[in-house]
């Protein structure tokens, strides 16, 4: 299985993994200058990269680095960026400030991390049954707490 990346600029960094067990491969910003993000705000981050996902049968996931998230507050504005298999424009990632503090991000700093998973594509059928189960329509924290 292959997914190709390509560069839309030559500064932009291909993403890597950190180490062999990482499930993400880093996304690095592409930035002429160190942005600032305040309390709040929320910005859209370059990377510099397009990519193919190897099949209509994956899908591209950009999660939050837990590091910015949990030590700065900084994590994904949409929570799980999603690119479709047949997106094949520059990956950006859309950021807030969860923080009290403002966070400035560096140019070629790791800001987020893409995981390419398989996606599951069902025909869809309408019903006018589903039929039982255990839990039925019990809603959010129906089944207790423990």
């Amino acid at each position: 299985m292959t997914m190709k990346i390509k560069k839309l600029d030559p500064r932009a960094k291909i993403p890597t993994r950190s180490t062999a067990g990482s499930a993400g491969m880093d996304l690095c910003a592409l930035l002429d200058e160190p942005l600032t993000v305040a309390p709040g705000g929320r910005v859209t981050v370059p990377t510099g990269i397009a990519i193919r996902l190897p099949s209509p049968e994956t899908v591209g996931l950009i999660f939050a680095r837990s590091g910015l998230a949990v030590k700065h507050g900084l994590t994904l504005s949409n929570c799980v960026g999603v690119i479709d298999s047949d997106y094949t424009g520059e990956l950006r990632v859309g950021m807030v400030n969860l923080s009290q503090e403002a966070y400035t991000i560096q140019p070629g700093e790791r800001i987020a991390q893409l995981a390419v998973m398989p996606v599951c594509l069902p025909n869809v059928e309408e019903t006018d049954e589903l039929g039982d189960t255990e839990r039925g329509a019990g809603g959010f924290g129906s089944t207790g707490r423990l």
